[in-house]
């Protein structure tokens, strides 16, 4: 009989498989009801959450038209810092990439954890795609915070951890993602918060359900 850890992790990983199905299609995911629904759930201010996927989609399309396949990057703008994952050919264009980030507008601070290598198979990526289901499934489960409030990156089997929280969600997170299979290194990319600003924040009116 399948678990409901199982369960949630097949879901987790449809859910991402038809992302980056989406995403490979188009390159301008039109937003609606299912990003209002995270919004809702976010402890960002709604205009910065949108203002975090514009950075994104900005600095992606940047990035692309200047280097285009030779470059594997990810862009992952969390309260307008932006972490940078992935490969790129050599120190001259990571340190160029990290430079066009810095560079693109509402950007706060830019974390450029760029390997110099070539570019990781598709394979390598599709485990990695399945190490963040397993590592969100098992937020989950524990339930020792809201899983929503981390936002999980995994590059290459090491996995980033981004979000607004309290030290003890942090360690919380930190801690189920180091003990997930197939995890080489965790890298904790938190802004920290008190416990009295994380209640204020999370009993938001439009955090009301």
């Amino acid at each position: 009989m399948m678990t409901t850890t199982l369960r949630r992790l097949l879901s987790c990983a449809m859910i991402l498989a038809a992302a980056s199905a989406l995403q490979a299609c188009f390159p301008v995911v039109a937003t609606g009801v299912g990003t209002g629904a995270l919004m809702i759930a976010d402890r960002r201010a709604p205009e910065v959450y949108l203002m975090d996927e514009g950075i994104e989609l900005r600095l992606l399309g940047r990035i692309n038209d200047r280097y285009g396949d030779r470059v594997h990057i990810n862009v992952t703008s969390y309260n307008r810092n932006v972490l940078l994952t992935g490969e790129a050919p050599d120190a001259a264009a990571k340190a160029e990439i990290g430079k066009i980030a810095a560079g693109q507008d509402n950007v706060r601070a830019v974390i450029n954890e760029l390997q110099v290598a070539p570019p990781t198979a598709y394979s390598s990526r599709s485990n990695d795609s399945f190490i963040t289901s397993k590592v969100k499934a098992r937020f989950v489960d524990a339930n020792r915070f809201p899983a929503n409030h981390v936002k999980v990156v995994t590059e290459d089997r090491v996995v980033f951890l981004l979000g607004i929280v309290t030290r003890k969600e942090a360690e919380a997170a930190a801690e189920i993602a180091r003990t997930t299979g197939d995890v080489r290194k965790v890298v904790k990319v938190f802004e920290y918060i008190g416990d009295d600003a994380a209640q204020r924040l999370d009993s938001r009116p439009a955090q009301k359900k």
